[in-house]
């Protein structure tokens, strides 16, 4: 018999049993303040943005005391609040390495104003608003009448306006330098990209790369990281809160998922009671959890998911529950300042041309698609080779009863020392000495967790495809359980309209989708794209690049826009200093002969 342990994770002892730990002695606060704090700093294509644009941002999280990548937390945050201080986006970023990229669609339905973009992680809120990255973005949406958020109040505020275009950035191009093939070139014509490390392993390290044109709407640049790393120098390195206070917990493991149980009828909190948390699908993930004395329970997910809902379930029936998801307090934004941007007269034109341009390409969105990436593919069975059965191989029987009893070797129903009927799965003995047991299988529909045996009993096996089974051991939490069956229907969709009593379907937002952005292409032997308009503002787009090597060769083509554009590499070093190098290379409009 092999035997498997799936245990509750419990990490910084036992303080994740609640979202916000109250730190109870001075052992705590000693446990904690041995945790670093963490910084964050986001790269973008912003800080100016029109109606039916893509923000898009690359993010990177650091230990506040080396200023390196951070090791503590797994999952980051990345929001866009407006003046009001209400959340238009929040992203969890999942991170590789202290590493994260996403991308947010800018609708009409958002109105022209100015706007925060803010990086943090849970493990950061502690430090409040100083801590958290910040930075400016104004969207322009040309579509609504009222442009009053960005319409100076009085002249005096327009002659009190600072362009800041003309402010000297700060430029580092000693370690690493950009170079093109050339610097004058005609639309939809290739560009050819050279970056160079001279410094070895002092420019070794992670950056970001943006191709973007310069208009009169460049009236502000994005904090690059240069700026960045004075601006937030003096960052907490470790938290300040002592006994007593409350605290948010570093997402160390993964997502953390946490609720509690309430006794539906006396409303008390239910201690010490299994929970059980499945994701359903095909990679279904399956959690067992239980609650603190407090009735809370916590769990964490460090394989992606790949559905945005989960099903939380107590076995026990012998009374009725209420089921509560729970979710950390939102940053605290008293205090957040915002640009003093103001439209001017100057602007109006290239207002006009960009959401024309804009216009025209979304038009065409369809012919130059960005992907999804596949994430890693989730094992259920974390190593184990299930026996599997396809029923079309065999004769149908009307019920999924029948169905174990007369097709599925080694499992079928039984009946409890209750007289309740269970799936029993045959043991896989492998030695003489192994002792037999009553346990219960684990039984899932499609990925969702089924607690009762019996709900399923008559259950119609023809709406099933197949039938895995695992005949390993397992204990998952307190309880002792002999076998997998996992149950496969043709449509999937056993979790739509799913009931049962003690358990909630509950939103459970998954981390955005890592993508690859699609980089246009003009090749001779390629004609798809003669008769696609081309208007992009945003040559190119690379959130991540690791450079570890000495050169690196690159090209993109420029598009039907002419003008002048912007070649901008930001990032850091694997020491962590900032770099910021930037080139400027002229587009001119093809002479028609």
């Amino acid at each position: 018999m092999k035997t498997k342990t799936i245990a509750i994770l419990f990490l910084l002892s036992v303080f994740y049993a609640q979202a916000q730990y109250v730190i109870k002695d001075g052992a705590d606060l000693l446990k904690l303040k041995k945790v670093p704090q963490e910084k964050a700093y986001i790269d973008h294509n912003g800080p100016i943005l029109l109606s039916g644009e893509y923000l898009y941002y690359s993010v990177h999280f650091f230990n506040a005391q080396t200023n390196k990548l951070t090791d503590v937390s797994k999952i980051g945050y990345v929001a866009l609040v407006n003046e009001s201080k209400q959340f238009i986006f929040e992203h969890k970023i999942k991170l590789a390495k202290g590493h994260g990229a996403g991308d947010f669609f800018i609708t009409t339905e958002i109105p022209s104003g100015k706007y925060k973009l803010l990086g943090y992680t849970q493990w950061m809120k502690n430090a409040g608003l100083s801590q958290v990255f910040k930075d400016d973005i104004i969207i322009i949406n040309p579509y609504l009448a009222d442009q009053t958020a960005l319409l100076p109040m009085s002249n005096t505020d327009l002659e009190n306006y600072v362009d800041e275009k003309e402010t000297k950035r700060s430029i580092d191009s000693a370690t690493i330098a950009l170079s093109t093939n050339k610097s004058t070139y005609q639309t939809r014509e290739k560009v050819g990209l050279t970056i160079k490390n001279y410094k070895g392993p002092l420019g070794y390290g992670t950056y970001s790369i943006k191709v973007k044109k310069i208009d009169e709407l460049n009236s502000m640049t994005a904090l690059e990281a240069t700026t960045y790393a004075t601006n937030y120098f003096n960052a907490n390195k470790q938290i300040t809160q002592a006994v007593g206070d409350s605290i948010f917990l570093p997402e160390q493991r993964g997502e953390l998922f946490f609720g509690k149980v309430v006794d539906k009828e006396t409303k008390v909190p239910v201690p010490n009671i299994p929970v059980v948390i499945s994701i359903p699908g095909k990679e279904f993930l399956l959690k067992f959890s239980q609650t603190d004395d407090k009735g809370n329970f916590y769990s964490y997910f460090i394989k992606d998911h790949k559905h945005a809902m989960a099903i939380v379930q107590i076995e026990n029936q012998d009374k009725s529950y209420t089921i509560e998801k729970s979710s950390t307090r939102k940053l605290d934004l008293t205090g957040l300042s915002f640009s003093d941007f103001v439209l001017t007269d100057k602007m109006a034109q290239s207002i006009k041309d960009r959401s024309i341009a804009n216009q025209i390409e979304n038009q065409f969105f369809t012919a130059k698609p960005d992907s999804i990436l596949a994430s890693d593919p989730i094992d259920p069975f974390d190593g184990g080779i299930p026996e599997v059965v396809f029923l079309e191989e065999y004769t149908r029987f009307p019920t999924l009863e029948e169905t174990l009893k007369e097709v599925v070797e080694y499992s079928g129903y039984r009946k409890n020392d209750q007289g309740k009927d269970y799936i029993k799965v045959s043991q896989d003995f492998k030695d003489y000495n192994e002792q037999y047991n009553d346990f219960p299988a684990i039984v899932l529909v499609d990925g969702v967790f089924i607690p009762q045996h019996s709900d399923i009993q008559t259950m119609d096996a023809r709406t099933i495809e197949k039938i895995s089974l695992i005949r390993d051991q397992f204990r998952l939490g307190q309880k002792d359980y002999q076998g997998i069956v996992s149950i496969e229907t043709f449509k999937g969709d056993y979790v739509e309209g799913y009931s049962a009593p003690n358990s909630t379907v509950v939103p459970f937002e998954r981390p955005v989708s890592k993508k690859n952005y699609f980089v246009q292409k003009y090749l001779t032997e390629d004609t798809s794209y003669e008769r696609i308009p081309d208007y992009r503002n945003l040559l190119f787009w690379q959130p991540q690049l690791r450079i570890n090597e000495s050169t690196y060769d690159f090209e993109f083509y420029t598009s039907d826009l002419d003008g002048v554009f912007e070649i901008t590499l930001n990032g850091f070093t694997s020491y962590g200093k900032p770099l910021t190098v930037s080139k400027k290379i002229t587009v001119v409009a093809q002479q028609l002969d």
